[in-house]
């Protein structure tokens, strides 16, 4: 402790810590000068902003607008699908309901008019046409039942049964032709047509319990019971089931490759 106490004093004054020399201001500012303020200034102009607004405006904003424009000013064009035209279906009357309506049939009514009469959606009759002629395709048309006891479906059905090869029992349907074997004229077939569920009612009964699928002609006041596929139409009008009996016929033949040349007319019944 001594050494140091004494020590330490003569130290400090042999060895004066030198003051540092402080560098002069003007030759910092000098040194800190020798990147002119100028030249970076100069250096950051190089490119100028006119140039670059220039780029921009190379690619016009005016362009991309004109092609927006013109992808919206020619939407695609949207052509209907039904397999007649709608006049063709009012004209036929297959619209025309009846002033009674069921609880099974009222997904399939448009409206009701002022006289109380239902009306069908042509719409629905359309989609369903469609979807019985694809499925009446798979099976082989011999093994194809079409039943009417209507008058003015019988000739119908029958020329629907010619066209196609199809099998017909035409006006009153005897009892146990599709469960009895021991009959005459007994019959199995793989799918059942029948023109009014309520008129066609023994030929319902027996298919349900053979396990037979039914397509069944529907008006407003039917009973769909039983029934596998509806095709909502007016079922006692004349040219209405001409109508759908010809259709079927056609769709059915075209997705069968059969011939089919028959007009409409000809499955009209005659007056």
């Amino acid at each position: 402790m001594e050494e140091i106490e004494q020590t330490g004093p003569e130290d400090a004054e042999s060895q004066p810590v030198p003051e540092a020399e402080p560098v002069p201001e003007v030759e910092a500012a000098e040194e800190i000068e020798a990147v002119p303020e100028v030249e970076a200034a100069e250096e950051i102009e190089a490119v100028p902003e006119v140039e670059a607004a220039e780029e921009i405006e190379a690619v016009p904003e005016e362009a991309p607008a004109e092609e927006v424009t013109v992808e919206v000013a020619a939407p695609a064009k949207e052509e209907s699908t039904s397999l007649v035209s709608i006049d063709e279906y009012l004209a036929a009357g297959i619209h025309i309901g009846t002033q009674q309506k069921t609880q099974d049939m009222m997904r399939f009514v448009y409206r009701v008019r002022t006289d109380g009469l239902y009306v069908l959606d042509i719409q629905s009759t359309d989609e369903r046409i469609k979807i019985a002629s694809r499925m009446l395709s798979r099976y082989d048309p011999s093994r194809i039942l079409v039943v009417s006891s209507r008058q003015y479906g019988q000739h119908p059905a029958r020329m629907f049964s010619r066209a196609l090869g199809t099998k017909s029992v035409l006006g009153r349907f005897i009892p146990g032709c599709l469960t009895n074997p021991q009959m005459d004229g007994f019959f199995e077939p793989d799918v059942v047509i029948v023109t009014d569920p309520a008129g066609d009612a023994q030929v319902l009964k027996e298919a349900s319990s053979i396990g037979v699928p039914v397509v069944a002609l529907c008006d407003t006041n039917n009973l769909t019971s039983n029934v596998d596929l509806v095709i909502p139409t007016n079922n006692k009008g004349r040219k209405a089931l001409s109508m759908v009996y010809w259709l079927l016929a056609r769709e059915v033949a075209k997705s069968n490759n059969i011939p089919f040349t028959q007009e409409l007319g000809t499955f009209e019944t005659p007056l």
